[in-house]
């Protein structure tokens, strides 16, 4: 969920919500390294919206020049940040009814978080053990 959120979170920072893969990608990786601060903030935010699903909900939209936030997304995350958390409910997520092309080309989905990082030292560690 907090994955997700950073991707809302970071694709609001560009002009018209739209960010290159290699963009977002760059971006993520500098925020994931970045310390407890981020982490700790994106699970805060991803804590209000327990259901969230950007794809489905058509929050963020993928095709092959990048992904953008939509005006669903937008929302959502002015909502998250701006209404105090004082009773701590989940913020009800709307679902926009937009059609999607489906002849739309898509850009792949690349995943990044603690379990490649895991693999990659292990898969590493393996290697300089085999070499040395």
């Amino acid at each position: 969920m907090s994955l997700q959120m950073s991707i809302v979170k970071v694709l609001s920072s560009y002009p018209d919500g739209r960010a290159t893969l290699a963009a977002l990608n760059a971006d993520l990786k500098i925020l994931a390294g970045s310390g407890r601060e981020w982490t700790a903030r994106m699970k805060r935010l991803a804590a209000r919206a327990p259901q969230l699903d950007i794809f489905s909900q058509t929050l963020v939209i993928r095709d092959a020049h990048g992904w953008q936030l939509t005006a669903a997304g937008f929302e959502l995350l002015h909502k998250l940040e701006t209404e105090p958390d004082v009773t701590a409910e989940p913020v009800a997520v709307a679902v926009p009814d937009v059609k999607i092309a489906a002849d739309r080309p898509r850009a792949p989905l690349v995943l990044i978080g603690r379990k490649t990082r895991r693999r990659r030292k292990a898969r590493d560690a393996g290697l300089k053990q085999q070499a040395g």
